[in-house]
């Protein structure tokens, strides 16, 4: 579990957190987000980002009057299985 504070982007911090998912973050590993809110569309943004990308939303609170907090697992992609056929 690492944490990460995303306040100095103001709104524009989904980009971020994206990228953070994607290369810092291990499958089946959480990260947790600090972020401001600002007219709360920000924890609507992270949903539709965490949806996006088939991460799941473990949390999400408010942090104090300004800031919130989400927890982000990064799950494991689901494996295709190839079926070999064999030929006669």
């Amino acid at each position: 579990m690492k944490r990460y504070d995303l306040r100095g982007h103001k709104e524009n911090f989904i980009p971020r957190l994206v990228e953070i998912m994607n290369n810092d973050i291990a499958d089946e590993e959480n990260g947790i987000f600090i972020f401001e809110i600002g007219d709360f569309s920000s924890v609507q943004n992270v949903a539709d980002a965490v949806k996006e990308n088939n991460w799941t939303l473990m949390n999400s609170l408010k942090f104090n009057e300004v800031d919130w907090t989400v927890v982000v697992k990064k799950v494991k992609p689901a494996t295709e299985e190839v079926q070999e056929t064999e030929s006669n």
